[in-house]
């Protein structure tokens, strides 16, 4: 079966999206760069036949009726729940071949390293993405019909333990890990990507 990359998306909203970035930048702006980071991040990963492509959407109807997104890219309902309900949902009713999580404000984020996450559950149960603020951009589990019971029970998200929280979650799994990359949250993350 094609392996499965999920995008996590939001209703680019203003003041519901990048919330801290539009502390910063102004909300209506904030929301314009996430929506454009986004499309594009779809674009880029979608074209990619070694995977199939799915947004996990939030609002539920709201993100499963949008018309932001591209329309060929199938569209799933997050749920209910905080960042790791979510997640956890996604692995269990996934498909029962490799699956990656990814979200959609991190822009470095290529076809090349969506392959090297794939690459790794080869060998390996579980796969992650590290950020440098603790937290991670991308998490993958290899066999879908062995979801860790306590998979991010008590992950203390938005925190320098987000990731250290997540790996204790996944117990005896053999975990690999990729390249880290920044996901933008504020306007210094931004300014970041901007070229001296």
């Amino acid at each position: 079966m094609t392996p499965q990359l999920y995008i996590m998306v939001k209703e680019p909203h203003p003041g519901r999206v990048k919330t801290r970035l539009g502390r910063d930048l102004g909300h209506t702006r904030a929301a314009w760069w996430f929506r454009h980071q986004t499309k594009k991040l779809i674009l880029r990963l979608s074209r990619d036949r070694r995977w199939q492509t799915v947004l996990a959407v939030s609002p539920d109807v709201e993100g499963v009726e949008s018309r932001v997104w591209p329309p060929s890219v199938i569209r799933q309902p997050q749920g209910a729940g905080d960042l790791g309900d979510r997640m956890a949902r996604i692995f269990r009713s996934a498909p029962a071949c490799p699956v990656v999580i990814v979200g959609a404000d991190i822009p470095d984020i290529s076809p090349v390293l969506i392959a090297k996450a794939f690459r790794a559950l080869g060998n390996h149960d579980a796969v992650v993405g590290p950020a440098p603020d603790g937290g991670f951009w991308l998490i993958g589990l290899k066999n879908m019909r062995a979801v860790p019971s306590k998979l991010f029970e008590n992950v203390r998200w938005s925190s320098e333990f987000a990731l250290q929280d997540t790996l204790e979650t996944l117990g005896a799994l053999s975990v690999a890990k990729i390249d880290s990359l920044q996901d933008i949250d504020t306007l210094e993350d931004l300014n970041r990507l901007r070229p001296a």
